[in-house]
């Protein structure tokens, strides 16, 4: 029995749900074997899913188009999972805090779920258009990915701050389980700058790829336009950070404010505004 890469993805998009209850479930109930569980099937998951993915671009080779699975709207959703599942495993295996799931993971969950309805599934592997036939194409791709996942997570993290915050030092319940609000900062922090570095050399790379494939650097095309002003919004948290000495609550809505950006930056301008970027549409 032959197997495509949609198989595979699909299967992910279950296996993702799945670790995100058993992640919840851990939080709430704190068992340990569960907490491991969720870990070993989000694991399962991310190397299903690369595996997917590469039996994808290996499709795209066999019609004879061979690109990198990175050219639409479900190409990219199913990479900005596997970046954000792959972000998350390091931050749990660097802090060993499983509880963090909880909060992450229903981002790639989702994600993947909205890309099951994309009709650009198993038959829409397709010739690249002329401005996407570059070498940049996955150097571009790959690091405002890595800036989009990283932004995830911080995003998943702001949220456990502020409910660990109103808690108030509560040992007890559902909250107390959570990380201390000093742990949580850091590692909203951490991932911002770990981040914000990808993003930056995302633009870095867009607007070179700009200039060889239209003949300008910058031509405030909505998408680039909204990439700025996410890089505005993390640079803002960075710098009252580190001038300003912001930490906590500020921080964390900004962290959750950035993602909103992010999110708008990657569905908004498809949907709702027309440009440069308009081949990243449903």
């Amino acid at each position: 029995m032959t197997f495509s890469s949609s198989y595979f993805l699909s299967l992910t998009t279950f296996i993702y749900l799945g670790a995100a209850i058993l992640y919840l479930t851990y939080w709430i109930f704190r068992v340990e074997k569960v907490g491991l569980l969720a870990t070993l099937v989000t694991t399962a998951g991310f190397i299903i899913q690369t595996l997917g993915i590469a039996l994808r671009w290996i499709e795209s080779y066999k019609l004879g188009y061979g690109h990198a699975p990175l050219s639409n709207l479900y190409e990219s959703l199913v990479f900005f999972s596997w970046i954000t599942i792959l972000v998350y495993l390091i931050v749990e295996w660097r802090v060993k805090r499983r509880v963090i799931g909880a909060f992450v993971t229903p981002f790639a969950s989702f994600a993947m779920a909205y890309a099951s309805f994309s009709p650009q599934v198993e038959d829409s592997i397709e010739p690249l258009i002329p401005a996407l036939k570059s070498n940049w194409l996955i150097v571009h791709v790959v690091t405002c990915f890595l800036g989009y996942g990283s932004f995830a997570v911080a995003c998943g993290l702001g949220v456990m701050f502020l409910f660990k915050d109103k808690a108030k030092g509560e040992s007890k319940g559902i909250l107390g389980a959570l990380p201390s609000c000093k742990v949580l900062d850091e590692l909203i922090h951490q991932t911002i700058v770990f981040g914000f570095l990808w993003l930056s050399l995302g633009i870095i790379t867009g607007a070179v790829w700009a200039n060889n494939a239209w003949g300008t650097y910058w031509s405030w095309d909505p998408k680039e336009t909204w990439s700025l002003i996410t890089w505005f919004i993390y640079a803002t948290a960075l710098h009252a950070r580190f001038i300003r000495g912001w930490t906590g609550r500020r921080i964390a809505y900004l962290s959750i404010l950035g993602f909103a950006s992010v999110l708008f930056t990657y569905f908004g301008v498809n949907f709702l505004l027309s440009g440069l970027h308009s081949y990243g549409s449903p």
